[in-house]
């Protein structure tokens, strides 16, 4: 599927950056396990999670042991502006996103942290991630209880104090509004299109960084 069509100025912009900007497998960083992760005694859970077009954070998770769905949506504005045509000028709140239901005691809200910033968005990066520019393409973690914000919390202070990135996190953590399931044709985008042009340069090197840095935690077969 072709992205919508934005003006010249954006388009030459976007193309710039493209040619700029380095594959992400090859940015890709083996983070360290999240210090603070308290065990969650319960066989489902949900997580929220923004890193940019969310074609391949979907893509990604999918391929991650212990998620049980992924789903890419709209989180951070309203119900009236949470379709794709009406996210793209930046100025609906919204953040593409996806929402993740995962089995804790196979994986933790830690762990998903960690493969989000290891491979998937960069959180030096304030609305842009790759070659999308705008506040609709920011990294943010979305916590859905407390505990989930302590987790988010520390474990953003762990990696900025480890010297893991070269430029200080402006990651925010974002309180909980509500999350707006996209259209049907981003649901599993990536898995249904491998060959799009935008998938197999920006998205595919995502997942396969995904597979080297943590082979233990790559699902058989993708998640629903």
């Amino acid at each position: 599927m072709t992205r919508p069509r934005r003006p010249v100025a954006a388009t030459v912009a976007v193309a710039l950056l493209a040619a700029c900007a380095p594959v992400q497998a090859e940015s890709a960083v083996k983070l360290p396990a999240a210090a603070f992760d308290p065990a969650v005694k319960v066989k489902r859970a949900t997580a929220v999670l923004a890193g940019g077009c969310f074609w391949g954070v979907e893509g990604v998770f999918e391929h991650v042991e212990g998620v049980i769905s992924v789903e890419s949506g709209y989180h951070g504005g309203s119900a009236a502006t949470a379709r794709y045509e009406l996210t793209h000028d930046g100025t609906s709140g919204h953040a593409e996103a996806v929402r993740i239901v995962y089995d804790p005691t196979r994986i933790s809200y830690g762990t998903l942290l960690r493969i989000l910033f290891s491979v998937i968005a960069d959180p030096t990066l304030k609305d842009r991630q790759g070659p999308d520019v705008g506040r609709q393409y920011r990294a943010a973690i979305v916590p859905l209880d407390a505990t989930q914000r302590q987790v988010a919390t520390a474990y953003l202070a762990q990696i900025g104090k480890g010297g893991y990135f070269r430029r200080p996190l402006v990651v925010p953590v974002e309180r909980y509004r509500a999350f707006y399931r996209a259209e049907a044709n981003h649901q599993d985008f990536m898995k249904r299109n491998p060959g799009n042009g935008y998938i197999v340069r920006w998205d595919a090197p995502k997942l396969a960084a995904f597979k080297s840095l943590y082979p233990g935690l790559v699902r058989r077969a993708p998640a629903p």
